[in-house]
């Protein structure tokens, strides 16, 4: 990662823009040291449709972040996301002469060509993703450098965005007075902020839910393999609501936050709320009520997922497990409508591998902003590196005592041996024995002795 950097990742969602801002701490981790969100409606399902005021909230949540922070960012990196994104995955060769190992520049070369495919002008290239390798028919090779063989080939995964949108950014952003670092696809932010090191070996989904867009990831061994996005977000939720509840759009996204529920099960009956219409009627909603607009809702939006990904992969689909962030993944209930409709283990996903303010972007709205950050400071743009981070050790260290010199060990007792018990089977009972000098003296009772008694006792019975 880059030393000595500070680096902003600017999230514009359709409805907040976030901005934080991080550095490298001492052992080489991120950590964030500055956040803000600030509230925006000059976008509309990822594409800018007002510049004033979209450069007017990226400029107030930088400057709140920096204040946070007591610095200035260096550069910031913008992500991207919505319908004017596309994806493509081609095949690239390289030709290796005998007796020689593969090189960097021949995997330069087998990327280029991969990367040398016609695609529309009027869309620029933001990501150019190496899949795994292939060298001689062998395929799985995550880094053929030092290998030897005659054939290497590459499945790039190309990414590319409309260039009059991605202008659009970056006039926003040089209105607002930042230095651009560059951009990113929002869905691989999030997947570099939420992966956790052991999902690179596997195939994962992952499901950002915003609040115009809901974008989608399909992670093989910790390549970004497959991209989309749906038009419907959270935003469509409290569309619903304010239409069927005829009330404003800040009374719905209140009820939305205050009582709603993705999962019908999950309502409190108990729970209600009395609203005023927009013609000025009064009546009582309940939980229960809001859960049903809500969960039919969520559920249209993965279902369009699961179409989706069926149309392109076929029976061929398979995952291991689903991440659901951003913040429409904090209705409750979210994740079991996601399980129910993939039928796979469902985690939120929050960002992770970081230090600083980590309870303030712990949250899964944060990922995407995280993920930015992240990928600035990488600087290379290595996915696999990054996915691979370890978490920060944040345990606080013993303090430091000054040498003392050792005590002597102590001697090794020898234990008391204890005293041999007498026989009992060798004692005889002599009432007539005498006693015994060293022992001290008894005292016995006054009347007839033992013997007496028994003398006495024999001569009745005779």
């Amino acid at each position: 990662m880059k030393t000595n950097t500070i680096i902003a990742g600017i999230d514009i969602g359709n409805t907040k823009i976030t901005t934080v801002i991080s550095e490298t701490g001492p052992d080489g981790t991120a950590d964030i040291i500055g956040e803000a969100s600030v509230p925006t409606d000059g976008l509309k399902r990822g594409a800018i449709i007002n510049l004033e005021r979209t450069a007017e909230a990226i400029e107030s949540s930088l400057a709140a972040a920096e204040r946070v922070a007591g610095v200035h960012a260096d550069t910031a990196y913008i992500g991207v996301s919505g319908q004017h994104v596309k994806a493509i995955t081609s095949h690239g060769l390289a030709a290796i002469r005998r007796q020689q190992a593969i090189s960097a520049a021949d995997i330069d070369r087998a990327v280029e060509n991969g990367r040398a495919v016609s695609h529309d002008p009027h869309y620029e290239a933001i990501h150019v993703l190496p899949q795994e390798y292939v060298v001689d028919g062998q395929d799985g090779v995550k880094n053929p450098i030092g290998l030897n063989g005659v054939r290497l080939e590459v499945d790039v995964h190309l990414i590319t965005a409309h260039s009059g949108t991605l202008n659009n950014v970056r006039r926003c952003v040089q209105d607002a007075g930042v230095r651009e670092g560059g951009v990113a696809l929002k869905i691989l932010a999030a997947g570099i902020a939420t992966l956790e090191p052991h999902e690179r070996g596997q195939t994962v989904l992952l499901i950002d839910m915003g609040g115009g867009t809901t974008d989608v990831g399909l992670f093989r061994r910790g390549n970004l393999a497959y991209t989309t996005s749906v038009p419907y977000g959270s935003d469509s939720v409290t569309t619903d609501l304010a239409h069927i509840l005829k009330v404003g759009y800040d009374d719905a996204e209140l009820l939305k936050r205050k009582l709603g529920a993705a999962c019908p099960t999950l309502a409190d009956d108990d729970l209600s709320a009395t609203i005023t219409t927009i013609e000025g009627a009064q009546y009582t909603v309940h939980a229960h009520e809001l859960a049903r607009v809500i969960h039919a809702r969520i559920t249209e939006i993965l279902n369009m997922i699961h179409a989706d990904l069926s149309a392109h992969f076929g029976a061929a689909f398979l995952a291991d497990s689903v991440i659901l962030t951003g913040g429409g993944s904090l209705l409750r209930g979210a994740s079991d409508v996601t399980r129910t409709t993939f039928h796979l283990p469902v985690r939120i996903g929050r960002p992770r591998g970081i230090g600083g303010l980590t309870d303030i972007v712990a949250s899964p709205a944060h990922a995407t902003a995280v993920g930015l950050a992240l990928y600035g400071l990488a600087g290379d743009g290595d996915t696999q590196a990054l996915l691979a981070r370890p978490e920060p050790d944040v345990r606080v260290p013993a303090p430091q005592r000054p040498p003392t010199t050792p005590a002597p060990a102590p001697k090794k007792r020898d234990k008391p041996r204890p005293e041999p018990r007498p026989d009992i089977r060798a004692v005889q009972l002599d009432f007539d024995a005498p006693q015994v000098p060293d022992a001290p003296a008894r005292t016995r009772p006054q009347g007839p002795s033992l013997k007496d008694k028994l003398t006495r006792m024999f001569r009745e019975w005779l």
